[in-house]
């Protein structure tokens, strides 16, 4: 089966944002990758993009990995308050609903607080302290 990984991009925060979803999710990275781990003669990296992160990546559940990076400096910064795809994470139970929920949304801001959709779902859809737009939601059916 294919898998659909996410992939996002921090301006220089995607370390100290992948700690705190592992604190949410669990797990261990698989992959740290830093800038100046790649670079070369030909690959020139600045002092300030050194110690960013080329690639970091952290498995949820059984067949997804949640991915980032930081932007480098030459390449301009990221948007954060622009509308950026959301990321869904479908759980097995509501008690896993408001359990990820509660660990993602703090200090974030919630746009449909977690409860009962109109479409027989619970969930919740909310950005999260470092501008990524996440849904989270028990689907009983």
């Amino acid at each position: 089966m294919r898998t659909i990984n996410p992939w996002i991009n921090f301006n220089g925060n995607a370390e100290e944002a992948f700690t705190f979803y592992k604190s949410v999710f669990g797990g261990e990275f698989t992959k740290i990758v830093r800038f100046k781990d790649l670079a070369s003669d030909d690959f020139q990296i600045s002092e300030n993009d050194a110690n960013k992160i080329m690639t970091i990546a952290l498995p949820i559940g059984k067949h997804n990995v949640l991915i980032a990076n930081d932007v480098p400096e030459f390449l301009g910064r990221v948007n954060e308050n622009e509308n950026r795809s959301k990321i869904s994470v479908s759980v097995d139970s509501r008690e896993e609903a408001d359990q990820i929920f509660n660990g993602l949304s703090a200090g974030g801001a919630i746009d449909g607080p977690i409860g009962d959709s109109p479409w027989g779902t619970y969930g919740a859809m909310f950005r999260d302290k470092y501008g990524i737009e996440w849904i989270v939601e028990f689907d009983p059916s």
